[in-house]
């Protein structure tokens, strides 16, 4: 496992680099977040953006998606992966959020799970983004570079959610994931890591490294 002076040494340098990262996805409401999160889950950013820029035009609040309908929700999202079961979640969880919540998305993680399509990743970001709390949320990016660097040992996501909350400075947990996240999508990629490129390269325990 890294020693926690060269986890620090890491988060300066994002932290230097960024010190402000947001989400990349584009939202303008609590609702339009979570949905967009939903959405996001084995899918990019990018097409996720070009799909809600049509949809939170017609839809941008539970009771407005109700009357769109799942037919409608279907056909608009059908370029996003696994489409069909993201659209019957997010009727079943627009529906939910009318009756139990008021229209108002949930502040705590076992409420965010009961909504249908919402799983610990997307509930992380919505209470990262949208309230502000210090959880890190493990996508395919975070677990990677997580793993590549050393921060975790984790032969899956699960194990890193539980892992990485332990060895992240609590003064870096808010943004963690983000750049995280950033990171691997810009730099430490899957298939041609960008080591040439990479602000912390000297910290980096990957076995598959290559000098700058």
């Amino acid at each position: 496992m890294m020693k926690i002076s060269e986890i620090n040494a890491i988060f300066e340098v994002w932290e230097q680099a960024n010190p402000n990262p947001k989400t990349e996805l584009n939202y303008d409401s609590p609702y339009e977040l979570l949905v967009a999160v939903v959405l996001s889950a084995q899918s990019t950013d990018r097409q996720v953006n070009i799909v809600t820029e049509q949809l939170f035009s017609m839809a941008n609040s539970p009771s407005k998606m109700l009357e769109l309908g799942e037919k409608k929700l279907t056909q608009i999202i059908q370029s996003i992966g696994l489409y069909r079961s993201k659209a019957a979640n997010i009727i079943k969880l627009s529906q939910l959020l009318v009756e139990k919540y008021c229209e108002v998305i949930p502040s705590t993680l076992e409420a965010l799970i009961s909504l249908p399509g919402v799983g610990v990743k997307t509930a992380n970001v919505v209470l990262n983004v949208l309230y502000g709390l210090p959880t890190i949320a493990v996508d395919t990016h975070v677990f990677r570079v997580s793993n590549r660097l050393g921060f975790v040992h984790a032969k899956t996501v699960e194990q890193a959610q539980k892992q990485l909350p332990m060895v992240v400075p609590d003064n870096y947990k808010k943004y963690a994931h983000h750049w995280m996240i950033l990171h691997g999508r810009y730099v430490c990629q899957a298939k041609k890591p960008l080591c040439s490129s990479c602000g912390i390269w000297r910290y980096c325990q990957w076995e598959k490294k290559h000098a700058p």
